[in-house]
Parts: structure tokens; C-alpha cells; sequence
């Protein structure tokens, strides 16, 4: 968190919480009462304070005032680079991946070190690149018996990451994914608040 966002949280530490105004898109982008925040250094401020509490609601911490983040699927958006590394929608390198699931309709969201993250649907190649399945790689007709498992269970598969033994890839679907990797999609204030 920025050094002006603290000194601002210890001077003024009773600003109340906004809500429902500022969202995060399946893309990545940021928005505010629905529109797409287009000015690049409000979007480098928010990527740089950018924070869950412990409840597992995700924020901009903007100077003393938290204005909470709705979550269109998740909390970060993950992306491929050339170099094949993955990088967050507010550019933070990942380095490690801790969890794996893959949801009813095929989209696939990692647990890494800054939270889970949905990748980019246009970097599906990238996991399709990885998966395995008994050791191989993963054929089309152990991808569609994956999909086709409930939620909750494991799908077969595993993930290749680049250090350390293959990540299980569960399935999960869409809306188990909060109470699964502990985030919540839609914040509301508290009673009191």
C-alpha cells in the first residue's frame, strides 16, 4: 500500500466504507458505477492498493476512505505472458500456485500467493498447455469427462506448474468459488455500518 494511503488512514481512521460503486470484470478491468475507469494513473493507484480484509472482501483503499470491490468472478484475473510466466490483471508476477480448479463451464481459476485469480479466457491455451491426466497430456475426452463431474470433486486432472509436483485441479463450480478460496463476490456493509 502506498506510503500517502497510511499516513492518510492514521490521520483520518473513522472514514466511513463505500460500497457498491466500483467492480472488477472478467477482464480484468475496473469500473466505477458500471463504467470502465479509463484515466491510467486512477487504474495504476487503484492496481497498487488493492487489498482483501479479513472477511475476504476485496477493496481500493483510497486514502482514508476503503471503497469495496463487487467481483464479477473473482478476485484477481490472471494472464499469460510471452515468456509463459502469469501476471495479474494489476500486474503482480505469480510465482507460485497453490490450487486449481476448473468451474461447469471450463474456465479456470488458480490459487496463487495474491489471492485466486480467474485466467484470462484468452489464455485458456496456456492451461490446456499443462494439464495432465495420468501423467500425459490431457486428451479431449479427459477434459469433457472433467467438465462433466460434479462440484466438489477431483477432476482427474493436474495442473503442471513450474516448480514442485503437479497441482490436483478440482472441480468447482461458479458459485462455490467464494466459500472456496474465502472471497466475497458482492460486499455489503455490515449492521451498524
Amino acid at each position: 500500500m502506498d506510503e500517502w494511503v497510511k499516513r492518510a488512514l492514521a490521520k483520518w481512521p473513522d472514514v466511513p466504507a463505500l460500497y457498491g460503486w466500483l467492480r472488477l470484470n472478467r477482464r480484468g478491468h475496473w469500473l466505477i458505477r458500471g463504467e470502465r475507469i479509463a484515466n491510467a494513473r486512477i487504474r495504476t493507484v487503484i492496481n497498487r492498493n488493492y487489498a482483501a480484509d479479513d472477511a475476504g472482501c476485496w477493496f481500493f483503499q483510497n486514502g482514508p476512505q476503503r471503497g469495496y470491490m463487487a467481483l464479477d468472478y473473482a478476485p484477481f484475473i490472471l494472464r499469460a505472458q510471452a515468456d509463459e510466466r502469469l501476471i495479474t490483471h494489476n500486474d503482480l508476477t505469480v510465482t507460485r500456485i497453490e490450487a486449481a480448479s476448473l468451474d461447469e463451464d471450463g474456465s479456470v481459476t488458480l490459487l496463487t500467493e495474491h489471492g485466486p485469480g480467474l485466467l484470462d479466457d484468452h489464455d485458456l491455451d496456456w492451461a490446456l498447455s499443462r494439464l495432465l491426466c495420468d501423467g500425459e497430456a490431457v486428451s479431449e475426452a479427459a477434459l469433457l469427462d472433467a467438465l462433466e463431474k460434479p462440484g466438489g470433486r477431483d477432476s482427474g486432472l493436474q495442473l503442471r506448474v513450474a516448480s514442485g509436483d503437479p497441482v490436483p485441479v478440482q472441480r468447482c463450480d461458479s458459485a462455490a468459488l467464494p466459500d472456496h478460496y474465502h472471497f466475497v463476490r458482492d460486499p455489503e456493509p455490515a449492521d451498524g455500518d
